[in-house]
């Protein structure tokens, strides 16, 4: 539950602010002072897998929270 719980925060923070997400990850990656320089449609995508994150977790939670069925015998 934690754990999905996380993942749906980045999600959101992924469809919210993408750009600062993605150059947090970036300035991780990079090395030293390297200056990176990233393409326009890269915050775009960042925002999409957001948008699948949080829905695919939605998802995953309302499948959890709703009841089995049950089956019902009657006897013979």
């Amino acid at each position: 539950m934690v754990f999905k719980t996380l993942l749906l925060a980045v999600g959101l923070l992924e469809v919210l602010k993408p750009r600062a997400l993605v150059d947090f990850w970036m300035g991780v990656a990079a090395k030293g002072d390297q200056e990176i320089e990233l393409r326009g449609w890269v915050y775009t995508v960042a925002r999409l897998e957001g948008v699948v994150i949080l829905l695919w977790t939605l998802s995953r939670l309302r499948r959890r929270s709703s009841p089995e069925p049950v089956e019902v015998v009657e006897p013979a």
